[in-house]
C-alpha cells in the first residue's frame, strides 16, 4: 500500500546516518576496552585501590552505556521496518499512527547520538559549572536571572542530570543577583558551553504599576569542572580565603554558622564561593575546585593576561552583546543570534526544552558556521 510504502522509504532514508553513527561512535574499538576492562575487575587485588577500581568501574559502565544506546537505536529501526512489512502484507491502515510516530522516536534517538559525537573537546565530557549574573534592568534583572537559572535546572532535570546550587545571592526585591551551580552528568559541559553569554529578555514587567514594556539582561558563564588530579598547582600564600555566614532559605545549621567560604586568588582577582555544604571543609573543597576550573582557562591561555579575556564570548551585559534574545510582548519568540535557530513556544522554552537551541550551536560549531559578533 502506498501509505506503508511512503514510511519505508522515509525510515530506510536514514540508513547511511546510522551506519555512519555506528562508525563515529567507535563501538568496535569499544568492545575491546570493554573486555580488557572487564577482565581487570576479576584480577586478584582489584578492590585494594579503592579510587583506582571506581574509576576503572565507571568508564566500564559508560562504554556499556553508549554500546546498549545504539543497540536500542538499531533495534527501534529494525523492528520498526519489521511492522511496516506486517502492516503493509495485512493493510491494516490502522498501525500507520503507531509506525509514524516509531520513527519520529528513531529520528529524535539518532540526532542525539549522532551530535554526542560532536562533543570530543578535552572537557566536553565534564561537569559543568554555570555562574549567573544580573545585568542592566535592576529588580527586572535580577528576576530575570532567577528565571535563566530554573530555565537550565529544567533543561538538566529533563536530561538525567543532577543540579547542585553552591552559591547565591539574592535580589534586592524579587529573583537572584547571582547564582553559581554545578551541573553534573556525561557530557553536561559538551552541551552546556553553548550557553556561555548574555541573554536578553523583552517583557511586560510585572514590577512595572504602569504595564510598560522592559528589556533586560543576565549573564551565564559556563566552565567545565575539573577532576582533582588535574595538573595545576597553587600557590596557599596566593589564596585569601574568607568565611561567612550564608544567606537566604538553608536551615538552622546553615544560618547560624560561619560555614561559607569564599576564596579569592590574589593574582589573577578571580573570586569563588560556595555555601550550599553542611561544613566549611565542604564547602571550601567545592569552591576550590571552581577555582581550579577557571585557572585552569587561564594555564591554556597564557598569553592572556587579564581576566575579561579569559572568560570565552562574556561580554558586556548589556544592549548588542546577547547571544540569545526572548521575547514575550508583543509577539512570542526566542531567537538564537549566532545560530539562527528560533522557537515561537516560549512557554516550553523557559521550562527546559532548549535542544534544539543546543544542537544547532553544536552543528554550526562543527561546520565553523556560528556568526560570534
Amino acid at each position: 500500500m502506498l501509505e506503508f510504502d511512503q514510511l519505508r522509504l522515509k525510515l530506510e532514508g536514514y540508513k547511511d546516518e546510522l551506519a555512519q553513527l555506528k562508525d563515529a561512535l567507535g563501538l568496535e574499538r569499544d568492545e575491546s576496552e570493554i573486555s580488557e576492562l572487564e577482565l581487570r575487575t576479576t584480577e586478584p587485588g582489584f578492590w585494594d585501590d579503592a579510587d583506582k577500581s571506581q574509576v576503572i568501574l565507571q568508564r566500564l559502565s559508560k562504554l556499556k552505556e553508549k554500546k546498549e544506546k545504539f543497540a536500542g537505536t538499531l533495534s527501534l529501526y529494525e523492528d520498526t521496518l519489521t511492522l511496516i512489512e506486517m502492516a503493509n502484507e495485512e493493510e491494516d491502515l490502522s498501525l500507520v499512527e503507531e509506525i509514524d510516530s516509531a520513527i519520529n522516536d528513531f529520528c529524535e534517538r539518532l540526532t542525539e547520538q549522532t551530535l554526542s559525537t560532536l562533543l570530543n573537546g578535552e572537557y566536553d565530557k565534564n561537569n559543568a559549572i554555570l555562574t549567573f549574573h544580573a545585568g542592566a534592568g535592576g529588580t527586572e534583572a535580577q528576576d530575570w536571572n532567577q528565571m535563566l537559572l530554573r530555565m537550565y535546572s529544567r533543561w538538566a532535570e529533563r536530561h538525567g542530570f543532577k543540579v547542585a546550587v553552591t552559591d547565591f545571592l539574592d535580589g534586592d526585591e524579587a529573583g537572584l543577583k547571582s547564582a553559581t551551580v554545578i551541573v553534573s552528568g556525561e557530557n553536561a559541559y559538551g552541551y552546556l558551553k553553548s550557553e556561555n553569554g548574555v541573554h536578553r529578555l523583552v517583557r511586560i514587567s510585572p514590577f512595572d504599576s504602569s504595564g510598560r514594556r522592559h528589556t533586560s539582561f543576565a549573564s551565564i558563564e559556563v566552565m567545565p569542572e575539573i577532576s582533582d588530579d588535574t595538573d595545576i598547582e597553587i600557590n596557599p600564600d596566593d589564596l585569601k580565603v574568607d568565611t561567612y555566614r550564608s544567606g537566604g532559605a538553608g536551615g538552622q545549621h546553615v544560618n547560624k554558622t560561619e560555614s561559607a567560604v569564599r576564596i579569592t586568588h590574589i593574582p589573577t582577582g578571580i573570586v569563588v564561593a560556595c555555601q550550599n555544604e553542611r561544613s566549611q571543609f565542604q564547602n571550601r573543597d567545592v569552591a576550590m575546585k571552581m577555582l581550579k576550573s577557571k585557572l585552569i582557562e587561564i594555564k591554556e591561555k597564557q598569553h592572556l593576561d587579564k581576566i575579561e579575556d579569559i572568560k570565552g564570548v562574556q561580554k558586556e551585559i548589556a544592549w548588542g552583546s546577547q547571544i540569545r534574545s526572548y521575547v514575550f510582548m508583543p509577539y512570542t519568540l526566542a531567537k538564537d543570534h549566532r545560530t539562527g535557530f528560533e522557537s515561537g513556544n516560549i512557554n516550553a522554552v523557559m521550562d527546559g526544552d532548549l535542544d534544539g537551541f543546543i544542537n544547532a550551536y553544536l552543528k554550526a560549531a562543527s561546520l565553523g558556521e556560528l556568526n560570534e559578533e
